[in-house]
């Protein structure tokens, strides 16, 4: 079977059997264990299957036709009728608005298309294959398939104890998991869709899931947040089928590649709709609230929606929309509002104290990069951008997931409440850790491809490098400033429930150790081998449209050196600390400050004047100056001029 139908039919399958609710629980997770396991393989095997005379003839028998054309109108409006459904049930009227907007657009495409070709006899529509596989969605396939089925594999662990953890909250694991699959599914659909109508369908379904997971809890913020993300996707919904429509009434197709090359000869305004979408999707200034909102969800679910899907389906679309950006005035206006997300999410996140507040800011911020090396369109920023999306995916996974452990562990997800969290939950601190060090440090790849980022800016549009620059220092601020709480030893933190109780990392589930032992690996691993993914993977993709020899960018070469003796050192240090601890550690220890009264118990209360006290230590936050409303006022406000300028220039 075409391996590219089993990824997309094959988790629809599981997510119906699922749904039926007939699976004991302890066959209903290894069927989601295997399933998993069995979606990162035959992920894995496209890298083998790319190129095969076999799987490219089975591409080109899959042509688009005028019952699929029907079927998915069809589709279409159930989809819309279950949004109305929804909305009328929660009054959100705004949503039912736009959704008829995009309804009466979809209506106006299809009688459209059947005028079109009813007049030629023979159509572009149906002459090229639905599908199509080449290196970047191979690499976005394995970011679903991998990542994505490992967050689906902790799920199995996790909820169980988030439903231990709500016990007012209805046990709906069942439907969960449905939507899980269903969005693994969709996410296939997108990345290897060159019809922009099947593009379009699977598009709506991620949006639809992302609604559903969202409002799991079913109180009134996980409703309100759920909707909040359905109306954005809405809007970037509706240009996404206006740049349809003006596509095929000006060249009669519908294929994502021609549509690039159409763009590349001129033909920008459906380049610049379908652009405007994927910043919708992508959680870019000014939509970036909804990916805010989205944290009210269960932790699979914010790391679903970050790392392995959902925004990265945005970003994927703007990605392979950049030859044609580069150069012209929407890849500029793209590459600024990328720039402006960037510089203020990376402001906003060193204010927040809640850990996964950071790391959505963090992950805005990191989109907003990628977004702006696809609007410049080089070789070089786009070279940039799938390696960021490549790390980004796999330290952010990782990062998600962790705090998500150790939210149940402490029953905080406070990063003041992770001080000295090392003494307590070394394993998980040591894998927190790791994914932070994966974002911005030396010998991790991120940070070349930050270096080819700031190469591309000099090269082509050197004023955005200051918003680059500003941003990348906060992003180093708030970071260590996690990393110094997580490692920070006080007496109170190294005596209190040590091995023991809430802390415990006896009582992490198997399941959730099988997702964040292979993260970690895979984050050092991506470093090892990113020279051979930039060879085999990223630049034979960049060859077909600008004409580039493999090897020739040699942006990894020039810093591989320095790597590998970073890299050394990063193993060679834990070997000394054991050294130095086992040496040493037998007549050092912490000592309780004095805190200007009788010191109690371990040292962090002490007995005051009028009554006992108790000690903190605390990070500097500034909210006066990196407070949140400020500055998504500033990124807002700069990001709409930005889209009207363009608007402005495409008349």
């Amino acid at each position: 079977m075409n391996l590219i139908l089993f990824l997309i039919l094959f988790p629809f399958v599981i997510s119906l059997i699922l749904k039926t609710n007939i699976l004991p629980d302890g066959i209903q997770k290894a069927l989601i264990v295997i399933s998993s396991l069995v979606l990162a393989l035959v992920s894995a095997m496209l890298c083998f299957n790319s190129t095969s005379a076999e799987t490219i003839a089975q591409l080109s028998q899959l042509f688009f036709s005028h019952t699929q054309q029907i079927t998915l109108f069809g589709f279409e409006v159930a989809l819309a009728i279950l949004i109305y459904f929804f909305a009328f049930k929660h009054e959100k009227i705004w949503v039912a608005v736009i959704n008829t907007v995009q309804l009466i657009l979809l209506i106006a495409l299809e009688m459209k298309m059947n005028s079109g070709v009813a007049a030629e006899g023979i159509s572009k529509l149906y002459s090229l294959p639905i599908f199509f596989l080449d290196q970047f969605s191979i690499i976005m396939a394995l970011i679903i398939g991998i990542i994505g089925g490992l967050i689906a594999i902790y799920a199995n662990g996790y909820m169980k104890d988030f439903h231990a953890h709500h016990k007012e909250m209805k046990d709906k694991r069942s439907g969960f998991f449905f939507i899980i699959f269903i969005f693994l599914s969709a996410m296939y659909g997108v990345v290897f869709s060159d019809n922009l109508l099947w593009l379009h369908f699977f598009w709506e379904i991620t949006t639809l899931s992302s609604f559903f997971l969202i409002g799991y809890k079913g109180d009134t913020e996980s409703i309100n947040n759920a909707f909040k993300a359905l109306l954005y996707n809405l809007i970037g919904g509706v240009g996404f089928v206006i740049g349809i429509f003006y596509f095929f009434t000006s060249s009669g197709s519908v294929s994502l590649d021609q549509l690039v090359t159409a763009g590349k000869a001129g033909l920008l305004i459906p380049v610049a709709l379908l652009a405007f979408a994927g910043l919708s999707k992508s959680a870019q200034m000014p939509f970036s609230s909804w990916l805010l909102g989205a944290m009210v969800a269960p932790t699979p679910v914010s790391a679903l929606l970050h790392s392995s899907t959902m925004v990265k389906a945005g970003v994927y679309l703007v990605v392979k929309l950049a030859p044609a950006l580069m150069g012209t005035w929407v890849g500029i206006s793209t590459a600024t509002i990328g720039a402006i997300t960037f510089l203020s999410a990376s402001m906003i996140a060193i204010s927040r104290q809640n850990a996964k507040s950071v790391l959505a800011y963090s992950t805005i911020a990191n989109l907003g990069l990628i977004i702006l090396c696809a609007g410049i369109g080089s070789s070089i920023a786009v070279w940039a951008a799938i390696m960021i999306i490549i790390f980004h995916a796999i330290s952010k996974g990782l990062l998600f997931l962790s705090v998500g452990v150790a939210e149940h562990r402490i029953d905080s997800r406070e990063i003041e409440a992770m001080d000295g969290l090392v003494a307590n939950l070394p394993k998980l601190s040591i894998l927190l850790l790791v994914g932070m060090a994966g974002m911005f440090l030396a010998p991790f790849a991120m940070l070349i491809s930050k270096w080819a980022v700031i190469k591309a800016l000099i090269d082509s549009t050197a004023l955005l490098l200051f918003p680059i620059v500003f941003g990348s220092a906060a992003t180093l601020f708030y970071w260590v400033k996690w990393m110094g709480k997580l490692l920070a030893q006080t007496s109170s933190s190294k005596s209190e429930n040590k091995g023991e109780g809430n802390l415990a990392e006896k009582a992490i589930s198997n399941y959730e150790w099988f997702a964040l032992y292979p993260l970690g690996f895979l984050t050092i691993l991506s470093t090892l081998l990113f020279p051979l993914t930039s060879i085999l993977m990223v630049e034979p993709y960049l060859a077909k449209d600008y004409s580039l020899e493999v090897g020739s960018l040699n942006l990894w070469n020039e810093n591989l050196t320095l790597m590998v003796i970073l890299l050394a050192l990063v193993f060679i240090f834990p070997i000394f600390a054991k050294i130095f601890s086992s040496r040493y550690s037998k007549v050092t220890r912490i000592s309780a400050p004095y805190l200007a009264g009788a010191n109690i118990g371990n040292g962090n209360r002490y007995q005051g004047s009028l009554q006992e006290m108790k000690y903190t230590i605390r990070n500097y936050y500034l909210e006066s100056f990196f407070c949140e409303k400020g500055w998504s006022i500033f990124g807002i406000t700069a990001s709409i001029i930005t889209l009207a300028i363009t608007m402005f220039f495409l008349r």
